[in-house]
């Protein structure tokens, strides 16, 4: 996946992402997609304030090396497999719109790019999906 630019220094943002996340998945609209669960890759990639490249810029030093600082990529991880698995998704666009939403309930998160690609849906087409983004208001 080619992903445009999301760290600035400048803009005081870091890059956070989950790439290539493959899960099983109970989505799609025709009956023979309501049988039997498919494999999804899902991309998270996000723009989150950072206060690192904030305090170099202001020449304040580092933050501390604290979990609490920084968006937990494992908390989000876990976030993803409990949406994926919480029951049947019509449509991908639905799936990628509740990812994007949940990394937003994060405040440092302002921006929140997610693509979801059903990897089966086709036998001549690797990917089939779609990407969203949010931002926060």
């Amino acid at each position: 996946m080619d992903t445009p630019r999301i760290a600035d220094a400048v803009r005081g943002l870091r890059h956070v992402f989950l790439h290539d996340m493959v899960l099983m998945a109970s989505i799609g609209v025709y009956p023979r997609e309501h049988q039997a669960r498919q494999r999804v890759r899902i991309n998270v990639d996000l723009a989150v304030e950072d206060e690192a490249a904030r305090a170099a810029l202001s020449r304040s030093g580092v933050g501390r090396d604290s979990l609490e600082r920084v968006v937990d990529y494992e908390a989000l991880a876990e976030k993803v497999r409990t949406i994926v698995g919480a029951g049947h998704i019509q449509l991908v666009e639905t799936l990628a719109e509740r990812i994007a939403e949940v990394a937003l309930t994060d405040s440092r998160v302002v921006l929140s790019r997610v693509r979801v690609e059903k990897l089966d849906a086709f036998a001549d087409v690797t990917s089939a999906g779609v990407e969203v983004e949010r931002r926060r208001r």
